[in-house]
């Protein structure tokens, strides 16, 4: 009789757990396992999307604001990146590893690394959903997914990375790639290209091209080789002040500048690249190459385009002015991914991350948010491996210079901040949450003017 009663209960034990969703794997030992119907759900009082500079940051900030055990960063890769050093990494200045650290050490303490990768936003019922099947309710979110590299819109890209004299500094993959092409480089062509789209860090593509040229004239090449760098932009550079200095940069050292061509194709075993006239729909043209740095097209994340936070070009819509989402008010983004009409650098993220953490306090208070990002934004434009150009400037593509001395020159100075000072700068501070821009730094050194 209690054998009965035990084969009964038995039944309905596993009748109970099937309707739960849970079903018996046909093994040598019993085990169960969640169907995709019972989906893992947590809440976060700030959800925080994306690793990078600028989720980092902002879990930091958040961190201080609402306290350990409240704050959540969504980021699925195990290495973090400080990304500018690949322009000195690409020119054998730097080491690789140097730019790297594990993203465990830099998430702060206290807030929870969710490793996942984002499949949904649903900021209609205030979760995302993961590609392990959570999800992830939040009473704040902060978008910091940065931007995707698009290398496959260039055809013959990017199998042709494989192969030697083709390099680039936006890939972790193929930075040191530009160094070996450098090294190798005996006489002929040394293309650089930028695209027809938005970048992040637009003095980059340009960067490596003055670094070449140096290393040219340092290993007695210059003679044979042909530096072009050719832009889908009608300007060097969308400052005008550094534009005029870096004009003359390029006259003097006998660099060839084409404007408005984008690369559309390299054909890797006859070593040429083509390019389409931007202002002649239809024509293209062909370059021969001894190396080639290319830019890649980029674009915001799949994820992203397809969520309803995005303006009509596929960016996160926000406030330019506070950040805060334009539709909703309890989504916020910063950085690469957000449509702000500013260079996407570090240092922009630096600043934003100020007002961002500020206005997100105000609107935890419920109060309107009074603090305003002027668009600030820094690109120190390296023209050698000892010479730097520090431009900063803001929403109108004005200079806002922290240093009370004409930065629209090449200085040694300026050079070893962005080589020496900078990195530390970002993984002790920045990181942490502790800098928000030059801003005090110029006031102070201003005597409190702009």
């Amino acid at each position: 009789m209690a054998g009965h009663q035990t084969i009964g209960f038995a039944r309905q034990a596993r009748a109970l757990l099937h309707k739960l969703g849970f079903q018996p794997r046909n093994t040598g030992f019993r085990e169960f396992h969640v169907s995709p119907n019972c989906v893992s759900k947590e809440h976060h009082e700030v959800l925080v999307v994306g690793g990078g500079t600028g989720g980092i940051t902002m879990s930091a900030r958040m961190k201080r604001e609402v306290g350990a055990g409240n704050v959540a960063v969504i980021e699925p890769s195990e290495k973090h990146y400080y990304q500018p050093m690949w322009t000195l990494v690409g020119a054998g200045a730097k080491p690789l590893n140097r730019s790297s650290r594990s993203t465990a050490s830099v998430i702060p303490s206290g807030v929870t690394w969710i490793k996942s990768r984002v499949q949904e936003f649903d900021p209609d019922k205030n979760l995302v959903r993961t590609d392990d099947g959570k999800e992830i309710s939040y009473k704040y979110l902060i978008v910091a997914l940065g931007l995707q590299l698009q290398y496959n819109k260039i055809k013959g890209l990017p199998d042709a990375f494989n192969g030697p004299k083709i390099g680039s500094n936006y890939s972790v993959n193929f930075v040191e790639k530009t160094w070996r092409a450098l090294q190798d480089f005996q006489e002929g062509n040394a293309i650089f290209t930028f695209p027809n789209t938005p970048v992040k860090c637009a003095g980059a593509p340009q960067k490596i091209m003055y670094l070449s040229e140096h290393y040219f004239r340092k290993t007695g090449k210059r003679p044979k080789a042909n530096i072009i760098y050719n832009t889908s932009l009608p300007v060097i550079f969308g400052v005008k002040k550094y534009a005029d200095v870096l004009l003359e940069i390029v006259k003097a050292r006998n660099i060839d500048v084409n404007y408005r061509l984008n690369l559309i194709e390299v054909r890797s075993d006859k070593q040429e690249a083509v390019f389409e006239k931007l202002d002649h729909p239809g024509e293209t043209t062909t370059f021969q190459y001894e190396m080639l740095h290319v830019t890649p097209p980029m674009g915001p994340h799949d994820v992203i385009q397809k969520s309803a936070l995005v303006d009509a070009e596929g960016w996160v819509d926000v406030d330019k002015e506070n950040l805060q989402h334009k539709k909703y008010s309890n989504v916020f983004g910063i950085g690469d991914c957000t449509n702000l009409p500013t260079s996407r650098t570090a240092a922009a993220i630096a600043a934003q991350s100020a007002i961002l953490s500020k206005t997100i306090s105000m609107v935890m208070k419920n109060k309107k948010p009074t603090h305003k990002y002027d668009g600030y934004t820094s690109c120190p434009l390296v023209t050698g491996y000892n010479k730097c150009v520090l431009a900063e400037f803001d929403y109108n593509a004005e200079p806002l210079e922290t240093f009370p001395f004409d930065q629209g020159k090449e200085r040694r100075t300026m050079f070893h901040m962005k080589a020496d000072i900078m990195p530390p700068l970002y993984w002790q501070a920045l990181l942490k949450g502790f800098w928000g821009g030059p801003g005090v730094v110029r006031k102070l050194l201003h005597l409190g003017m702009k």
